[in-house]
C-alpha cells in the first residue's frame, strides 16, 4: 500500500511541476457573477482568454484578467528555460468557490430590518500545456 501511495505521490508531483497556478481569495463579487466570466475562459487558449477577458464590460473581467496574468508569469517563473509560445498554454481549470460573506442589517418599515449578505469568493486557476513532450526533452 505504501508502495502505490508513494508512486500516486510522485506522478501528481510530476504533474504539478508541469502546471501553472494563481489565487485570487477573498475577492468582493459574488461568486455567481465570477462564475458567469469563468465560464468564458474555461478550457481556451490563453491568448484567447485575454482577448474575451480584455474586451468583456463585466467587472469580474478585470480581475480574472490580472489572475491569468499572474499564472502566466507564474508558469514562466517555474519553466526559465520553457518557451511560452511554443509552451501552447490553456486554462485547464478554473473554480470559483464561494468565500467569506459580510453581514450586515438594513432598516426596515415597522421596526423590522433585512439582512443583506455581501459575498466574496475564491477563485483558482490552473494553467495546462497542450505538448508536453517538448518540455520533457
Amino acid at each position: 500500500m505504501g508502495v502505490r501511495k508513494k508512486q500516486m505521490a510522485d506522478r501528481l508531483k510530476a504533474e504539478r511541476k508541469e502546471m501553472a497556478f494563481a489565487k485570487l481569495n477573498n475577492c468582493p463579487t459574488s461568486p455567481r457573477k465570477m462564475r458567469l466570466v469563468a465560464d468564458l475562459i474555461r478550457g481556451k487558449k490563453i491568448e484567447t482568454a485575454l482577448a474575451i477577458l480584455r474586451f468583456n464590460s463585466k467587472e469580474a473581467s478585470r480581475r480574472l484578467e490580472k489572475l491569468l496574468l499572474s499564472a502566466i508569469a507564474n508558469w514562466e517563473a517555474k519553466n526559465e528555460d520553457g518557451d511560452l509560445e511554443s509552451a501552447d498554454l490553456f486554462v485547464k481549470e478554473i473554480r470559483v468557490d464561494g468565500g467569506m460573506m459580510l453581514k450586515r442589517l438594513q432598516t426596515a418599515p415597522q421596526g423590522r430590518a433585512h439582512r443583506i449578505r455581501k459575498r466574496s469568493n475564491h477563485v483558482t486557476l490552473v494553467l495546462g500545456e497542450t505538448n508536453n513532450t517538448q518540455s520533457e526533452e
